[in-house]
Formats: C-alpha cells, structure tokens, sequence
C-alpha cells in the first residue's frame, strides 16, 4: 500500500444546493487482496478491498454493512447521474436534508432482499 497524504489538502467546492467545500486529504494505491477500512466515530467500519480485477468497493450490502450501521442506496441528481451513497444509521434527518438541498432522489435501498434479484444474468461487462 503506498498513501500520498495532500498536505495541505486540496480544496473544492461540490454540489447543487449550498457550496459544500470538499478536502482531498490523500491518494491511497492498493496491490491486489490489499483492503483499507474508514470507521465512523460511532463504531461504523466500511472496507474497500483491492482486487487483481478490480475492487470491492462495500462490505456485503445485506449482512456486514448494515452491522456496522450504514445503508447502501444508489441516488440520482438533477443531471440524471447515480452514486452510491452510505448512510450512517441515525442520520437519517441529516440525510434527508441533504437529498432535499441537492435534489437527489433515492432510486433503491440496496441493504434489502429485494433490492437487487436473485438471478441478475451474466452482468459481467
């Protein structure tokens, strides 16, 4: 694992609603099977593991993520653009505030059984 720290951070602003000002604080650069975890002041943990192919960018979106107290859901904005979104459970007013001042729209839950079928077909790209 190789961290190049941005000191200082690189600074910009993001969003539709109040200027949100973002801070770039690093680059982190994963060999594959090599996994980082960010943890929440409330005991929240969410990985992103590097693999040869690729990454898995969540813990398993019905099991560890929900028990380590955040929601995986996709959004739209206004430009008709998807991201994923992790909420942290009891921030659900903060959240909503948020999708209201950026106008997103929640396109599915995807911690619920029924969020994603069973049998998806080969969506291997």
């Amino acid at each position: 694992m190789n961290i190049d720290r941005h000191d200082p951070p690189r600074s910009f602003t993001v969003g539709f609603g109040p200027p949100v000002t973002m801070h770039d604080c690093a680059h982190i650069a994963l060999e594959p099977d090599e996994q980082v975890t960010f943890t929440t002041p409330g005991g929240g943990e969410y990985d992103v593991a590097r693999k040869s192919w690729g990454f898995y960018a969540t813990p398993s979106l019905d099991r560890r993520l929900p028990s380590f107290g955040l929601h995986a859901m996709i959004v739209r904005n206004r430009d008709d653009h998807h991201f994923v979104v992790l909420v942290e459970r009891g921030h659900d007013e903060a959240f909503r505030a948020y999708l209201d001042a950026e106008r997103l729209t929640v396109v599915a839950r995807l911690d619920r059984a029924d969020a994603v079928p069973s049998a998806c077909g080969d969506a291997a790209p």
